[in-house]
């Protein structure tokens, strides 16, 4: 078996020194650059089979080097990215371009080496099946402490072989979030395979999940097509009955049988699925299958709203506008700072697709560079349908006088209803003199008579 071939990219003639040691003691083949000039060269000369790649860099910094390398190799490389104290951050942003991972320093000599077999394994795999590196990963965007709670526990539950439902509102990105799973899980090198389920017809979906046998050969259903990798499912509450009594006939049994078969198949890969809020109330209301909800959501992770971590919008635009600028060519814009903070407060109904479509349009629609409020305020003049629930309904749009009204007629509404309609409950809870409150209610038109009966 050939010796891996590991190049350090460092500015720091110490840690190169050091890696160059510790790596041939472990017997790789190890070959060092000091900038991004000698690391083009050393490239040039030979494939590596990792890179080790430092952020920052006198030259060209590793991030600019790394978006070079994604967009011009076409080996299937995997670099790992090396960063100091206090540029975790960094790091992601540099796993979000491709990088297989990254080690913090002080490097750690037992994480180190964990990481570069676990590369070196990666690279091999994906080499061996014919692909190169993946996509660059969508790492869950934001430096908010709601995300990196999230991305803690994605990657905290990602070697659990156990089904995972994902919870959240439509747009939240929990696609996005199932395909980071499956990178961070030992099934990566393995197929992800997604499965919309409104799409799934009870006439053709035993085809389409099982496959057929006929005359000309097998022909492979999503099932068999995900192999050991992950299947993931979207919209569960729209699976029809049918399909769902399928689902639990092999995720109880392990196995399959493809239509016109006769030998079963087993069934061996992760069920990742996604589901709006509320679905277990769905088990009552709308029939849909108990026993299956208990084989989806042996883990249950809750995608929240872009609105609980608003304080993530301005880094997703710039996020959203690179990715446009990069993979459609787009001009680039950026936002003013007046801009971005009407969209921190802006609820965003539609979570994150909505962001998204919104960046897109603007970057097509050209203009200045800068994105200012103006231009904000008419692509958000529509105002959210009156029967939105307040949060998410866009307040900043409408003048001050107007959006308190609002405000208060949704707030005592929904307090009215939690006091069962008693106005003399409602007075203690929300702190008014009850006389006072009654002359409220009625300017804002709240029919406080009819709530208990309804």
């Amino acid at each position: 078996m050939s010796t891996a071939h590991i190049l350090v990219v460092d500015d720091e003639a110490d840690i190169r020194t050091l890696l160059k040691e510790i790596l041939s003691e472990e017997g790789y083949d190890v070959d060092v650059a000091a900038n991004a000039m000698q690391a083009r060269a050393s490239r040039a000369r030979q494939t590596p089979d990792l890179v080790l790649l430092d952020i920052w860099m006198p030259d060209v910094d590793g991030i600019t080097l790394l978006r070079e390398w994604s967009t011009s190799a076409a080996d299937g490389c995997p670099v790992v990215m090396m960063s100091g104290h206090g540029t975790v951050e960094t790091a992601v942003e540099a796993t979000r371009l491709g990088a297989f991972d990254f080690v913090e320093k002080p490097l750690s000599l037992a994480k180190l080496l964990r990481t570069v077999e676990r590369a070196l394994d990666a690279g091999k795999r994906r080499r061996q099946s014919g692909k190169l590196m993946v996509p660059p990963l969508m790492v869950p965007v934001g430096k908010s402490k709601l995300m990196q709670q999230l991305r803690a526990e994605l990657q905290q539950i990602a070697s659990n072989p156990s089904s995972v439902l994902l919870v959240g509102e439509p747009g939240t990105g929990r696609e996005a979030f199932a395909r980071y799973l499956h990178e961070q899980s030992p099934r990566a090198s393995q197929p992800f395979v997604p499965v919309v389920a409104s799409a799934l017809r009870e006439s053709d979906a035993e085809m389409q999940l099982l496959g057929r046998e006929g005359s000309e050969g097998a022909q492979l259903g999503l099932l068999e097509q995900a192999g050991s990798g992950t299947l993931f499912i979207n919209q569960i509450e729209d699976l029809p009955p049918g399909v769902q009594r399928m689902l639990v006939g092999v995720l109880e049994s392990g196995r399959f049988t493809r239509v016109g078969g006769h030998e079963p198949v087993p069934f061996s890969a992760r069920v990742v699925s996604a589901a709006l809020p509320g679905i277990e109330a769905r088990v009552a209301q709308d029939g849909f299958r108990r026993d299956l909800l208990a084989h989806l959501n042996t883990l249950v992770v809750r995608v929240p709203p872009l609105r609980e971590y608003a304080e993530d919008v301005p880094e997703l635009l710039r996020h959203y506008v690179d990715r446009a600028v990069d993979t459609e060519g787009l001009p680039f814009r950026r936002f003013s700072v007046a801009a971005q903070n009407r969209l921190r407060n802006y609820p965003w109904p539609d979570n994150v697709r909505e962001l998204k479509t919104l960046v897109h349009r603007l970057l097509i629609q050209g203009g200045p560079e800068e994105i200012r409020l103006e231009e904000i305020e008419r692509e958000l003049a529509v105002q959210a349908p009156q029967g939105e629930p307040l949060v998410k309904q866009d307040l900043l749009a409408l003048p001050l006088r107007e959006a308190r009204e609002q405000f208060e007629r949704a707030y005592l509404q929904q307090q009215l209803l939690l006091c069962n309609g008693k106005v003399g409950q409602l007075a203690k809870r929300v702190g008014m003199e009850r006389t006072h409150l009654y002359r409220k209610l009625r300017s804002l038109g709240v029919d406080f008579r009819n709530v208990s009966e309804d």
